[in-house]
């Protein structure tokens, strides 16, 4: 009931910081950094490009290979237009809940992580046990792609990680990646009745789309034998296509927000090779025999690795003997977990709450799963000195 208490202290103090991807980290993170210091770990601040925000990376025990992470996001998602009954920035408690924006995606398990530094502290051995809290995961997980290409290249890569986003303390083995783009086509402006005298954008755009939503029986047909997600194959949608500004104008300009989940990594190359060869053997020679100044160009809004199933996986292995689970399954929502895995490391996603409570008004953390979080951590801890 202590560490329980504890977690709540400081959810409401991590709540309190309101850390939308859109602003700084700063406080928040230097607020953790002060606890796990007095713990006894060697904290270090890695700040983003932006200067305006930072990973956290902390160590207990030796600093060698190998190792447990356990790993968050300090970052919300907004609060606006959002009809809350509380103010979303200061947490209050109803019924055996946690009320607030990021108690359950995910400062309830960070919060977990704080309360228990000490404890680990305590026991830790041999094996270092790591804590990684990123920036910037909601827009994109550039905080966690950051953290890994300075862990890659210090030669550090953690044997086990914990993911604590919010799956209700289920074991997740796996997930599909998200690869979010956005298309612009540039073309040339004329009157509507000499379609032959300007470059029209849409429909460049429209015939980039008929290309990419061409792929979708490709892709269905490239999926593994076997494939546990839903569905087995990679996804493709089209989430916008504008451009144009009148009925009576050739369109100048045009954009396709798009993406793709991919199941395997490959699957991402093959349908950006064939959009490349799309636009540099037929669309844009097409446009530039007209204007030889005409575009199209692609901006990658975030490639999210997914989290592949495998065979053998240490941190599965590790978090059902902690959790007393025999089953591990996949989910549909993204993590920074395939990140982490990129680098070697074994990985899970598992963490208190309920994905159905994120990204919502009067977001929410029971108090009976802060309390299995901690049944899991303080077990670990039991097992840091073996």
């Amino acid at each position: 009931m202590e560490a329980l208490t504890r977690t709540t202290e400081i959810l409401g103090e991590l709540i309190a910081f309101p850390t939308v991807s859109a602003d700084s980290n700063l406080a928040m993170i230097a607020h953790m950094a002060g606890l796990l210091e007095d713990a006894g770990a060697r904290v270090e601040l890695i700040t983003a490009p932006c200067g305006t925000k930072a990973n956290l990376f902390a160590t207990l025990g030796p600093e060698r290979d190998g190792g447990i992470l356990l790993s968050g996001h300090s970052d919300v998602v907004p609060v606006t237009d959002q009809d809350w009954t509380s103010d979303p920035f200061r947490m209050v408690e109803r019924d055996g809940r946690l009320y607030g924006r990021g108690t359950c995606d995910m400062k309830g398990f960070i919060a977990a992580c704080l309360a228990m530094a000490p404890s680990f502290a305590a026991q830790v051995a041999d094996r270092p046990l790591h804590f990684a809290f990123t920036y910037d995961e909601e827009i994109g997980c550039f905080g966690a792609q950051h953290l890994a290409e300075v862990l890659k290249t210090r030669g550090l890569t953690p044997g086990i990680a914990i993911i604590g986003e919010p799956t209700e303390m289920r074991i997740i083995e796996g997930h599909k990646g998200c690869y979010e783009y956005t298309t612009r086509f540039s073309g040339l402006p004329g009157h509507g009745s000499l379609p032959d005298h300007g470059v029209n954008a849409v429909e460049y755009a429209v015939r980039y789309v008929h290309h990419l939503l061409g792929l979708k029986d490709q892709l269905r047909a490239m999926a593994p034998a076997g494939g546990r997600f839903d569905p087995p194959w990679t996804t493709v949608n089209v989430g916008a296509l504008t451009g144009g500004v009148a009925h009576n104008v050739i369109a100048p300009t045009a954009q396709v927000d798009w993406e793709m989940r991919p199941v395997q990594p490959g699957d991402a190359e093959f349908v950006k090779d064939s959009l490349r060869r799309l636009c540099a053997e037929t669309l844009l020679p097409q446009m530039r025999a007209v204007h030889p100044e005409a575009t199209i160009d692609l901006e990658v809004i975030g490639e999210v690795a997914g989290l592949i199933p495998t065979d053998k996986n240490e941190a599965r292995r590790i978090v059902a003997e902690l959790t007393g689970a025999n089953t591990a399954d996949l989910v549909a929502f993204g993590t920074e977990a395939g990140i982490f895995q990129a680098l070697g490391t074994d990985v899970v996603v598992c963490g208190p709450g309920s994905i159905e409570q994120a990204h919502k008004a009067d977001e929410y953390i029971a108090l009976d799963q802060l309390a299995q979080c901690l049944g899991m951590l303080e077990r670990l801890a039991e097992r840091l000195h073996d």
